[in-house]
Parts: C-alpha cells; sequence; structure tokens
C-alpha cells in the first residue's frame, strides 16, 4: 500500500464514522436519535484512532491537511509530497462522506430539515459570528497540531512499522481530538481539518438529496479550510521558535 492510498482509505474510515455517528445522533429515527454531544465527539475521537492505525504504518496517518502543512513547516515532512497527500485525503474525505449517506439513506430520507442534514456531512457554527468562527477553528487546529507536534516520538511520517506501542501508539491524537470536541467543539463543530469539511460538504451538494434539502452553506465554508490551516502555520512557527 503507497501513502497515497493510505491516507485515502485512512480518512476515508475516520470520515464515515465520524459523520457516521453524527448521522445516528441526528437523523430521524436511528437507533442513535439524540445521543448528545459525549457521544458525537467520543466516535470522533475514536474514528480518528481507526484511521490512524490503519493508514499510520503506510504513511504516518495525516488524514488532515493541516497537519501535512504543519509537519512540512516545522521540516518533519517534505514539501514534494505535500500535494499527494492532500489529495489522498480530500479524496478519501469525500468517499467516507459517500458511504455515511448510503448507510443511513433511509434515515436522511425521512429528516425534513436540511440543516440537519447538513450536519452529517461538514459543520455549521452554533451562532454565526464570521470573525469568532474563524478564530475558533484556529485556535482548536493550534491545539491540535502543536499537541501532535510535542508528542514523544511523534515525527508522522512514512515508517513501514507499526504505530508507535502496536495500536495503542494511536490513542494520544485521539485523545487530543477528543479534548477538543468536549473543550472547543461546542462553537462551529470543531472542523480543525479542512477535507474533513470541504470533501464531504462537496459530496453533499452533489447527491441526488439536494430537492430535499437546503444548500450547502458555501458562504461559511472557506472558514473551516482557511481557519485550521493558519492555526496549523502557527502552531507549526511557534514549535520552531520553541525548540
Amino acid at each position: 500500500m503507497t501513502p497515497f492510498i493510505a491516507e485515502i482509505i485512512g480518512t476515508a474510515l475516520l470520515i464515515l464514522l465520524g459523520n457516521g455517528v453524527v448521522a445516528n445522533v441526528v437523523l430521524k429515527d436511528t437507533k442513535g436519535n439524540s445521543g448528545g454531544w459525549i457521544v458525537i465527539t467520543t466516535a470522533w475521537a475514536f474514528a480518528v484512532f481507526v484511521g490512524v492505525v490503519v493508514a499510520g504504518p503506510y504513511s504516518g496517518a495525516h488524514l488532515n491537511p493541516a497537519v501535512t502543512l504543519a509537519l512540512a513547516i516545522a521540516g518533519k515532512f517534505p514539501w514534494a509530497d505535500v500535494p499527494t497527500y492532500i489529495a489522498g485525503e480530500f479524496i478519501g474525505a469525500m468517499i467516507g462522506a459517500f458511504f455515511v449517506w448510503l448507510t443511513y439513506k433511509d434515515h436522511f430520507d425521512r429528516t425534513e430539515d436540511g440543516g440537519t442534514k447538513m450536519a452529517a456531512f461538514c459543520t455549521a457554527p452554533a451562532i454565526r459570528n464570521t470573525g469568532i468562527n474563524f478564530i475558533n477553528e484556529v485556535v482548536g487546529t493550534f491545539v491540535l497540531i502543536i499537541s501532535i507536534l510535542y508528542i514523544t516520538g511523534a515525527e508522522i511520517t512514512p515508517t513501514h512499522q507499526p504505530v508507535g506501542m502496536g495500536s495503542i501508539g494511536a490513542l494520544p491524537v485521539s485523545i487530543v481530538v477528543w479534548v477538543i470536541g468536549l473543550s472547543l467543539g461546542g462553537t462551529t463543530g470543531y472542523a480543525i481539518n479542512p477535507a474533513r469539511d470541504l470533501g464531504p460538504r462537496i459530496i453533499h451538494a452533489l447527491l441526488p438529496i439536494k430537492a430535499q434539502k437546503a444548500g450547502s452553506d458555501w458562504g461559511y465554508a472557506w472558514i473551516p479550510v482557511l481557519g485550521p490551516i493558519l492555526g496549523a502555520s502557527l502552531a507549526a512557527v511557534v514549535f520552531l521558535s520553541l525548540k
């Protein structure tokens, strides 16, 4: 398996399980309907764990363009490989989003509210305030990246070896994502990953539920893309300045 394929598969699993829990909680007549924020943040953390376990031995399991960019800025990842990784991450995110829709199609059909359907694909702010929403994504991604950069031995580059202490080595980043969701995620839904938001948003716009839903909120879509990019870049610069 090449790093490109690994990023596709790992990111697809991340989005399938991450957006899958959102679908389970918010869509009509699911077994997990109204499960709440704890269920969502916990499953997203475990989704990261699954993606890292699968992709880690082959690509380092970035699964996030913000991670790829930050590692390149910090000198831990070659710039020449950045486009390939980011392409894999976006493709994987779109594949994962498609299978969430396919899995929950009956429940999407029964759900009337367009905003609720969109929540199973991409993020939206609890209170729409462009400046604050952008800052929230910057801060959340900064916490993610600075933590990754300081995790002992976390080079997150292709090693073709098992992740850390076997699968347990995937836990630290999962825990970081969990606490970001619990502590900072209530404002914008903590995208902290451009591929996680934009890839599924594109799929949301293309799927044949268009007549039954609201738009894909393209006016907001730049925030969960540029916010994480800025937050990741700042984290990498701070890391380098403190070395």
